[in-house]
């Protein structure tokens, strides 16, 4: 009897041991490895404007963006123009130059997969904008235009045309409950070309699809 008790044991403890070792850390959307290196994106333009993100403890720390014959670089805080800690990997950074006018950097956060936006204007009399509600083609279940820059309010898509400037909307119908840090638990996929947007997203307990024909203007 003490045998069988004693085997008995030995299999629950085993048993237990076995559903620790399975338990995963959950999945990230990119690689969290240490950034050290400054990330530097070039433009073509012939003043050869620039944007860099150097790098402290592992983490992003400033943007400088400038262009040959500028009076004086622009530069931010990473961290206090995001409003938050927000981890990144250079695979998963984008830079689209619009001559030596603006930039625009597309990112996604590497904890979270939620989506960034920022256009940097070289004018240090303009303003830089955030979207942080980015729907970006880094993520494989998102197919945007290569020339486009495409987010959410939670009851609209937005998309604009990095090099023009101009828009174009679609509504969803009805507001939708997005947190944007778990943005595909209510938007699974987006298509969005220069003439059409086409989503699925979660509206009470159904995926639907919605889409619309547009005109960038």
């Amino acid at each position: 009897m003490q045998k069988l008790l004693l085997a008995a044991a030995t299999l629950l403890m085993l048993s237990f041991v076995s559903c620790k070792s399975s338990t995963t850390t959950p999945k990230t959307f990119c690689d969290t490895v240490c950034l050290t290196d400054t990330i530097k994106f070039t433009g073509t333009h012939e003043k050869t404007p620039t944007v860099f993100i150097t790098a402290k403890n592992c983490l992003p720390d400033s943007i400088i963006w400038s262009y040959k014959g500028m009076a004086a670089d622009r530069k931010t805080g990473f961290t206090y123009l995001m409003g938050t800690t927000v981890n990144i990997n250079k695979n998963f950074i984008r830079c689209f130059f619009k001559d030596n006018e603006y930039a625009w950097l597309l990112f996604n956060d590497c904890m979270t997969g939620r989506g960034f936006q920022i256009k940097l204007p070289y004018d240090k009399n303009a303003n830089f904008s955030l979207k942080s509600s980015g729907i970006n083609s880094l993520d494989p279940k998102f197919s945007i235009a290569e020339n486009l820059v495409v987010n959410t309010d939670r009851g609209n898509i937005y998309v604009e045309d990095m090099s023009s400037g101009k828009k174009a909307m679609m509504t969803f119908g009805e507001p939708l409950p997005i947190d944007y840090d778990a943005l595909h638990d209510h938007i699974d996929s987006v298509n969005v070309t220069n003439s059409r947007i086409w989503v699925k997203i979660l509206i009470g307990k159904n995926w639907v699809e919605k889409e619309k024909n547009i005109v960038l203007e």
